[in-house]
């Protein structure tokens, strides 16, 4: 029994938006689904369950937050339109390899690279070196393992300690690696809302009684470019030179995870170069906003990357033709950079579009989106995340009447009460402008619903 007007809202909204795709889910025994690709629909050749359906669309795990990783998306699904358009915004790790790379890859020269043979990889690690104004580069399968090929190759000495933001990838969506397969212990510090920390907070922080045994030693800070949770932040240049700064003094090394630092370095208009400087290690990703299939840079001192490649063996990460990957990533670090400012442009006129709601029903700081990376927060507690998430993942009733087709936008559910949007190459201008059209109809549904509630 539904007992206060703002729950008849919710539930009335929601079972607005969901509807069509509950029959749907309802019939998909009984007929074959579409699974989407690009912007193309490839039939597949037997019926999946509702269970299954939901995945195709929105993926086995709809919410990406941390401390309110509950509630998920009910019934998502095609909603039997005869013409659907998918906008995939759930992170820039769906990108595909496009006729370029493909024959880059199937051209690929290729050797032994556990035998340092590989003339692509030996290639492509140069050009990394060379790019991030490191002494070497060491090709990695994952960002996640290159992570932690840096803290083992870093803190050497099972006890030792590393300082991490509490908002960090690494700390938070790694699985706790470092201290698992490591035995690295972490302390953290408070992110701010730009990615950067307090420096005072960070000095803190750092343990001055070794080899007194009660303690662990401090050897590592990490910090992380662009940031992740707090929406694509860049880190600041002077932040970035007052922690080199910092770790000097005390002896400790800096760690960039740098997975989208090069759309850091497209937001600031700067070789990566001039960012990485701050730093002794970098984490750089190939398979996101640069578009290659598989593969992470770990770049850093000769004497660094010489342990880090035993590492990189003792984790399983050695490859051995592993050129056929190199060469989508020769041409990611190549060709694709120049390219991640339409990302962020689009990510911009999204979130612009956003605000222009009207009456407003989304909360955007317009300051805040620097890259490709937009959160936004819906400031009618009546529609969560996870519902307005269900809602445009979806073909709502009416919808093609008004809008001339079928639009499915995905995007995740997020860290406090948000909603994530990761914007990408396999997303246009024109893509951009649909998963606009598709959020002012879920807006004004939603609205029109809530009116009728009153």
């Amino acid at each position: 029994m539904i007992t206060s007007e703002r729950s008849k809202v919710r539930y009335k909204s929601h079972k607005h938006c969901c509807k069509s795709s509950i029959m749907s889910l309802k019939t998909f025994s009984g007929r074959a689904l579409f699974k989407f690709v690009n912007h193309g629909l490839v039939a597949l050749s037997k019926p999946l369950s509702a269970r299954d359906a939901v995945a195709v669309v929105l993926g086995p795990s709809s919410a990406r937050g941390y401390y309110n990783n509950t509630g998920k998306p009910r019934c998502p699904g095609p909603g039997g339109a005869a013409h659907v358009r998918v906008v995939d915004l759930r992170s820039d790790t769906v990108t595909k390899p496009g006729p370029a790379m493909r024959q880059a890859m199937a051209e690929a020269e290729v050797g032994d690279d556990v035998m340092r043979e590989d003339p692509s990889v030996n290639e492509l690690q140069k050009i990394a070196a060379d790019m991030f104004g490191m002494e070497a580069a060491l090709f990695v399968p994952s960002g996640t393992m290159s992570n932690l090929i840096a803290v083992m190759v870093h803190c050497r000495e099972r006890g030792d300690e590393m300082i991490v933001g509490d908002l960090s990838h690494l700390h938070i969506y790694e699985q706790g690696g470092s201290a698992q397969l490591a035995g690295v212990h972490a302390t953290t510090v408070t992110t701010l809302t730009d990615g950067s920390f307090d420096l005072e907070q960070l000095e803190s922080k750092i343990r001055h009684g070794y080899p007194d045994p009660h303690y662990p030693r401090s050897r590592l800070i990490c910090v992380e470019n662009t940031h992740n949770i707090q929406g694509g932040r860049v880190l600041p240049l002077t932040f970035l030179q007052e922690v080199r700064a910092l770790a000097d003094r005390y002896g400790l090394s800096v760690h960039m995870d740098g997975a989208r630092v090069m759309n850091a370095a497209v937001a600031q208009g700067v070789p990566p170069s001039t960012i990485l400087q701050h730093t002794h290690t970098v984490s750089v990703c190939l398979s996101k906003g640069l578009g290659a299939p598989v593969g992470t840079m770990l770049a850093g001192p000769q004497d660094f990357i010489s342990r880090a490649v035993r590492c990189r063996k003792a984790l399983g990460g050695g490859m051995r033709q592993a050129g056929i990957l190199a060469a989508a990533g020769k041409l990611s670090l190549l060709k694709m950079v120049g390219r991640l400012e339409e990302d962020h442009h689009n990510a911009k006129t999204f979130a612009q579009a956003l605000l222009d709601c009207d009456p407003p029903l989304f909360a955007v700081d317009m300051a805040a989106v620097e890259t490709n990376i937009l959160r936004f927060r819906l400031q009618e507690t009546s529609l969560s995340p996870s519902e307005f998430c269900a809602c445009m993942s979806e073909v709502g009733e009416g919808e093609e009447a008004a809008l001339g087709q079928g639009i499915q936008v995905l995007m995740y559910p997020h860290f406090e009460n948000s909603v994530r949007a990761v914007w990408h190459l396999g997303i246009s201008p024109e893509d951009t402008q649909l998963a606009i059209r598709k959020m002012q109809f879920v807006a004004s549904q939603f609205l029109k619903d809530k009116v009728r509630a009153q």
